[in-house]
């Protein structure tokens, strides 16, 4: 699967991303299955369908809840925001960032995975003020 991602033979890394999904769930090997359902919404959103790959982030997000993996919930929120961010849907998004950043956070998640999270929250900029692009521009 991995070497799929790489050459972006997105076909292949699914199939094969699906079947180990099948093995780990008949093995009953939770974390494994949770961690697999999440990198097939990752591949699918790589892949430029994030419609489909909201299913897999959900699931995952459900299963780790269940067995109380905050860290692969954490990596689940934080994939289906982007997903959902790729789809337009800004304030969803934002709002899954934050959840993200807190799951994280509580995780002791690595500091590149929080700071992947922070970014999904975006840059608030009130009404009526330039943007810092504006401001540095001069045409504020």
């Amino acid at each position: 699967m991995d070497r799929a991602i790489v050459d972006e033979a997105w076909w292949p890394a699914d199939v094969w991303g699906h079947r180990a999904l099948w093995h780990f769930e008949r093995a009953g090997l939770e974390i494994e299955s949770i961690h697999q359902a999440r990198r097939i919404g990752e591949l699918r959103t790589a892949a430029g369908d994030a419609a489909s790959a909201r299913r897999y982030f959900a699931e995952a997000i459900d299963e780790a809840r269940d067995v109380g993996a905050e860290h692969e919930q954490g990596l689940a929120t934080l994939g289906l925001g982007r997903a959902l961010l790729d789809l337009g849907r800004v304030t969803e998004a934002r709002r899954l960032g934050s959840a993200a950043v807190d799951l994280l956070v509580r995780a002791d998640a690595p500091g590149s995975e929080v700071a992947e999270a922070r970014a999904l929250l975006g840059r608030e900029v009130p009404v009526g003020e330039p943007s810092p692009a504006e401001h540095a521009s001069g045409k504020a």
